[in-house]
């Protein structure tokens, strides 16, 4: 049985997302974030860092390869698009959620929440926001002129942005500029399917 290591309140939650929407059965076993460098754990990632996939012997780390890799062994059109074209797409905006948009995200993140208020910086702050505009607005165009990222479909590369999305919300992004933006997030993270994930451990 696959079996995810991790905590839904991390960069796990996004697999957790993947497998209840993929709808196969898993073991969920929490590891909180303060657990990631434990003996155990470092066992299964050296890198000392959380989700990591167990698989019929396959060991897996990284939370974007875990979800594509779930979605193309045990996806169905339309989560796992048909045609390496389908694919590229997929890879592309997956990627693009990690480069574009997570690390501006990461610095408001913790330089609003995390940190001491003594140590933030809000020059960091003030230059990622105005990073974030561009790809922000490249995210908005697309979902103007169809309902997903692909198309008609939610599919796998909707989950991943998405999920990278979800750290706007806890960092308090303004999205009055990116309407079609925000609805699309909304609908995204309303799903039954993310709800189940993030209610685990």
């Amino acid at each position: 049985m696959l079996k995810l290591y991790g905590t839904s309140k991390s960069r796990s939650a996004r697999s957790l997302w993947a497998l209840e929407e993929l709808g196969v059965k898993y073991e969920h076993v929490p590891v909180e974030v303060s657990q990631a460098k434990s003996a155990d754990n470092l066992k299964r990632n050296p890198n000392g860092h959380i989700p990591v996939l167990e698989d019929d012997g396959l060991t897996l780390f990284e939370s974007m390869a875990i979800n594509l890799y779930l979605a193309e062994k045990y996806g169905k059109p339309p989560l796992w698009p048909s045609g390496a074209e389908q694919h590229g797409k997929a890879y592309q905006w997956s990627f693009w959620g990690m480069t574009e948009i997570e690390p501006r995200l990461m610095t408001v993140l913790v330089n609003r929440v995390f940190l001491p208020p003594d140590q933030r910086d809000e020059k960091a702050v003030a230059q990622a926001l105005e990073a974030i505009k561009a790809p922000l607005k490249v995210l908005d165009d697309t979902v103007k002129s169809h309902p997903y990222l692909l198309g008609n479909d939610f599919t796998i590369a909707d989950l991943n942005v998405a999920s990278v999305m979800s750290f706007a919300m806890i960092a308090k992004i303004d999205f009055s500029a990116v309407p079609a933006a925000q609805a699309w997030l909304n609908k995204c993270l309303g799903r039954e399917a993310n709800q189940r994930a993030r209610a685990q451990k």
